[in-house]
């Protein structure tokens, strides 16, 4: 099935009958001073032509080109939106977000409708948290089978999956069992007999099972905290109130196969795994076959559950953790302020735009090394980095947090973005900066808006909210959201397998090809801030010669000129991207 585009078709053929109208008015109006008369009575040529200049922008050049449709996803290669929903969307004026707020807000992420072209687009929802803790953030849990009363309730829950599923939309929870909180049963059971056993005197399990739950130690290790009023030592890797879990109780895992069965019971999709590298610290086999454990017991239970774990770690590490079978790991080594993405745009990466290219082939190989069957997570940022406004400080710096959002979104797999960096939104420091509230409006007081986490700082944002956004051509958020159509558009951009075309790239300059089935493309992204030239008279793609291809889609960071392609010659707009086909 495919996502049609037909407002985009309408309106691109309205705009083209109003300009053709304006100019049969102009030309039959004439009065004696040379001035013409517009249908709505408007005087003078200069007006009509100030009025079509200000329908030209970035979005509007992409718009003609990008006519494609969408295709909708029946697998797990998605476009994901991780939400916090602390602080996207209020609904009963608490300040903070709630489910029956994100639920209302659907048709900003996917509306359902192909006749559409106002939402994002994206068909997939990870959700931060939602179980009850006691701190903002939850991931400190302290029951595994109930929604957080700041969220609302499991009815709320089941209302707002039930309504991404009538939009094609799939959805994912954050599952936290690398730790509990210290409020939850199992560990106040556990804390509670061994502060009532004599000095000395070892547990029973067989009085108080959940002691094995845990890693109690008497002795104080590296990573463990004091029990108050006893001798002994609990692991907490992240914090005292987050007790490490013993995930090789078996008792354990069958708590949580227990937890998978209530959530896949009320409907969700399959499970984002936290701090999985932590399960067992410094351990890779041991992380990997935990993660063996609960890919096989949650596939056995819904086969096409899509489970991704955060392995927070370089490349070859978290290619590692494929062997489990699991379908993702998040791609860090593409990420943040460190990440490839940022290093070729900022320009040191040591082959610029090719280092692009080159780090494509290098992630397709390392994975493939552990697994013929892996779904790469490329994302660019999330909650736990400062986000992406701060990343570029030039006179090109929208430019380049378009490009890198684009250079991210064009990766194949299955790919995230975070609330708000379709806004560019700004948020660094601080855990608490990094999720503040989502900018529908720069009024704080306007419907729907979260106060954000308490101990947040108060701090301006660099670029406007959604509510001017979402009617500017030359904004992020158009942008990104174009970008969105783009991937969704072509099945080789979402699975395809990525060949880096070094003879047509440079510094400026990076090519790929990608194939999936029948169908390929040619990426070229344009990182510089000048036109960039390409002969293509020398390339091959689906059977069609260099000078038989023609430009598919295209990205653009502003409205400076549209990109052209005569005689199997290129040319591209700087902080560009155009799609060969």
């Amino acid at each position: 099935m495919r996502r049609k585009r037909n407002v985009r078709k309408q309106a691109i053929l309205m705009a083209g009958i109003l300009l053709f109208g304006t100019m049969i008015t102009t030309a039959s109006a004439c009065g004696s001073n040379g001035t013409s008369t517009d249908i709505s009575g408007t005087v003078g040529t200069e007006k009509q032509q100030e009025q079509v200049d200000m329908e030209v922008t970035a979005l509007s050049l992409m718009q003609e080109t990008n006519t494609k449709e969408a295709v909708l996803s029946e697998d797990n290669y998605r476009t994901w939106y991780e939400v916090f929903v602390y602080s996207y969307y209020d609904s009963d004026g608490d300040g903070i977000g709630d489910l029956k707020g994100l639920t209302g807000k659907l048709d900003y992420i996917n509306d359902g409708d192909a006749a559409t072209d106002t939402d994002l687009g994206c068909d997939g929802i990870w959700l931060m948290p939602i179980m009850p803790s006691t701190t903002y953030h939850k991931y400190d849990v302290t029951d595994y089978c109930a929604i957080d009363s700041e969220y609302g309730t499991l009815e709320d829950f089941e209302t707002f999956v039930d309504a991404c599923h009538e939009r094609g939309v799939n959805v994912i929870i954050d599952l936290v069992m690398n730790h509990s909180s210290t409020q939850h049963t199992w560990f106040k059971e556990a804390a509670a007999y061994l502060k009532s056993l004599p000095e000395n005197e070892e547990p029973d399990l067989a009085e108080c099972p959940y002691v094995d739950y845990y890693n109690f130690s008497r002795e104080k290790k590296g990573g463990y905290c004091e029990l108050p009023g006893s001798d002994w030592y609990y692991e907490a890797r992240f914090w005292s109130e987050m007790p490490d879990l013993n995930l090789g109780n078996e008792n354990v895992r069958a708590e949580f196969e227990q937890i998978v069965d209530f959530w896949l019971d009320l409907g969700v999709d399959g499970f984002r795994l936290d701090a999985a590298k932590e399960y067992y610290t410094d351990n890779v086999s041991a992380n990997v076959e935990v993660l063996t454990w609960f890919n096989t017991m949650v596939k056995e239970k819904k086969a096409d559950a899509y489970i991704v774990a955060e392995v927070w770690s370089n490349m070859e590490t978290y290619a590692q953790y494929y062997e489990s079978g699991i379908d993702s790991c998040f791609d860090f080594s593409f990420a943040d302020q460190s990440g490839t993405i940022v290093s070729v745009l900022r320009g040191t990466a040591m082959s610029g735009a090719s280092s692009y290219g080159k780090a494509l082939e290098k992630l397709q190989e390392t994975l493939g090394t552990y697994s013929d069957s892996y779904i790469d997570a490329p994302f660019y940022t999330n909650h736990d980095m400062a986000r992406s406004a701060g990343y570029f400080f030039n006179d090109f710096g929208e430019n380049q947090t378009k490009m890198a959002e684009a250079m991210n979104l064009m990766m194949s797999g299955s790919c995230f973005l975070y609330y708000g960096e379709e806004l560019g939104m700004k948020g660094s420091g601080k855990d608490e900066n990094k999720r503040a509230p989502m900018y529908w409006s720069k009024d704080a007081e306007a419907e729907g808006m979260c106060d954000g986490p308490a101990d947040m700082e108060i701090f301006e944002m660099k670029y406007d909210s959604f509510k001017e956004q979402q009617n500017d051509g030359d904004s992020i958020y158009s942008f990104v959201k174009e970008a969105i159509h783009v991937r969704n558009s072509y099945p080789a951009i979402t699975h395809g397998i990525v060949a880096f075309e070094e003879e047509y790239s440079d510094e400026n300059v990076c090519v790929i090809r990608k194939t999936y089935e029948d169908e390929q493309v040619l990426l070229v992204f344009n990182i510089s801030t000048e036109p960039q030239t390409i002969d293509f008279n020398g390339i091959a793609l689906s059977n069609k010669t260099g000078d038989e291809l023609v430009i598919g889609s295209l990205l653009l960071t502003e409205a400076d000129g549209s990109a052209t392609y005569t005689d199997g010659v290129l040319t591209v707009p700087a902080y560009s991207v155009v799609v060969l086909e």
